[in-house]
């Protein structure tokens, strides 16, 4: 029960936080924020007491019961490493976005922790099903809440952001809908018994053109949420104009579905049709490393600079994803932790310099380390995060994922390698803009104290998993050992096994 709990606190604190608003408004923050705590410690008492470190068997904790038995429809969930790992970032960046919106925030304060809850919770029921139908409808309660934090709080063009948002993420869910309910029939057919749960559909079988289909049903959401270019045209448009908690929960956690959908779905829902398209994948991932990079450098918007750093970041992860390999899948988990915590915190200074100087235009800044020594240090760690400096977890991540991909790719592993290069100048033009250069003559008030609470946990965390990653490894191995890595299950359904694809078995 303790995986139904998780979804019911956040949904259950989002609508008493809207009912209890008008009367008190720091009450509705205090609720959101006991929600998110509540629900973080369970996943670290879970984590300290994983029992499947020592278990053959994956799966930490499971809970099903039936929910439409006439459509084949159960309430199905179930927690692996990955699923344990991505539930405990997105209870510690949802603290610090309730936090970093506590003055930001002034509006309808009771219906954006509502919004801000229900997002959270449509993340959590993502990151936790194992229902295809139930998949689909947390996908979608991710999107309507998100779509209201763009419309309602966002910036000066936000209606327009929060429309091409939801166009986007809407029509390739509806894509992915389409390919579960041919999954759903294909697999009634042959066996007479209609599901949609997710272990008993791994079992069907379907010829290579069938699968091909399918499979770019569930692509197509995924890699417009990741985002892939060029479906990644959403996400500056939706970072610049969302409230800094929207762009928190953008960055470091809806772009993690479409990575966390391609390890859970794709691959072994359809892995022969996956490896074929792997050459195509991986390239597409190397295109946005340094398409997004070379982006990143001519912005001159910080919080579009940053939202193209996404771009650039999670190529890795589509990269390490068709790989194959145990080291870049290892790295793909790290990229998804922490590029959610590095760039999070880069939008969350982008929101505190535009609370300060009502603007987001770096030509305009510079020389704020003087006024504001704080500040400018931790934008020095996130900034060296950002580009890969040994020590912090970004580099563990794509230092991973290049070594496992090399043995699949080598020619794109040297041009993915290209893009950390880029990384270091669009990274190191952020400080030169915005901190360093002359003082500014007007005061910059430094980070008070609500903001250095957010961020030093956020800096401990980037260091330590730069430090010490092998607990973030462990947690994740088996699950990348059984459903990924092992090359009997992707190649046992393979029209040719012993074909090799760009040296990929």
């Amino acid at each position: 029960m303790i995986l139904l709990l998780f979804i019911v606190i956040l949904m259950v604190a989002g609508v008493l936080a809207w009912i209890v608003a008008d009367q008190s408004p720091v009450l509705a923050r205090w609720i959101s924020l006991a929600a998110l705590f509540a629900n973080l410690l369970l996943t670290i008492f879970i984590w300290f007491n994983n029992p499947v470190v020592d278990s053959p068997n994956p799966w930490i904790a499971q809970f099903s019961v039936s929910w439409i038995p006439s459509f084949g429809i159960s309430f199905s969930l179930a927690l692996d490493g990955l699923s344990l790992l991505m539930l405990m970032l997105t209870f510690f960046l949802g603290i610090f976005a309730v936090l970093i919106s506590w003055k930001e925030i002034q509006e309808r304060v009771g219906f954006f922790h509502f919004n801000l809850l229900w997002v959270l919770a449509g993340i959590t029921g993502v990151f936790l099903t194992m229902d295809l139908f139930l998949f689909y409808f947390f996908w979608e309660v991710m999107l309507i809440p998100m779509y209201f934090l763009i419309g309602i709080w966002g910036h000066e063009n936000r209606r327009y952001a929060a429309y091409k948002f939801f166009i986007f993420t809407q029509a390739s869910g509806l894509l992915m809908l389409l390919a579960i309910l041919s999954l759903y029939f294909i697999h009634g057919g042959q066996t007479g018994f209609f599901t949609f749960d997710y272990f008993q559909l791994l079992k069907t079988t379907m010829d290579a053109s069938t699968a091909r289909w399918l499979m770019l049903g569930f692509l197509a959401a995924f890699i417009v949420k990741l985002p892939v270019v060029p479906f990644h045209t959403w996400l500056p448009d939706a970072h610049s104009q969302a409230p800094t908690a929207g762009s928190l929960i953008l960055a470091g956690l809806l772009l993690k579905t479409g990575a966390y959908g391609l390890i859970r779905f794709v691959i072994p829902l359809f892995p022969t049709a996956a490896l074929e398209l792997a050459p195509y994948a991986m390239l597409l991932g190397v295109i946005g490393i340094l398409y997004g990079a070379i982006l990143a450098f001519a912005q001159t918007d910080l919080k579009r600079l940053v939202a193209y750093t996404s771009v650039s970041h999670m190529g890795f992860v589509i990269l390490g994803v068709f790989a194959f390999n145990e080291l870049a899948m290892q790295g793909v988990v790290m990229q998804m932790i922490t590029h959610g915590i590095s760039t999070g915190a880069l939008f969350i200074l982008a929101g505190a310099l535009y609370e300060r100087i009502h603007t987001r235009d770096i030509t305009s800044m510079g020389g704020f380390w003087a006024k504001a020594p704080f500040m400018g240090t931790v934008g020095l760690v996130f900034v060296l995060a950002s580009l890969g400096l040994p020590g912090l977890g970004n580099f563990v991540a794509e230092f991973l994922t290049l070594i496992g991909t090399w043995q699949s790719a080598p020619v794109l592993t040297i041009f993915a390698t290209i893009g950390i290069v880029a990384a270091t100048a669009y990274s190191l033009r952020i400080m030169q803009k915005v901190f360093l250069g002359k003082a500014p003559d007007k005061m910059i008030p430094d980070l008070s104290l609500r903001e250095k609470f957010i961020l030093v946990p956020m800096i401990v965390s980037i260091i330590w998993l730069g430090l010490f990653p092998q607990p973030v490894m462990n947690t994740v191995k088996k699950l990348i050992i059984n459903q990924i890595s092992n090359e009997q299950i992707i190649t046992s359904n393979a029209v040719n096994p012993d074909e090799k694809i760009n040296g990929i078995k």
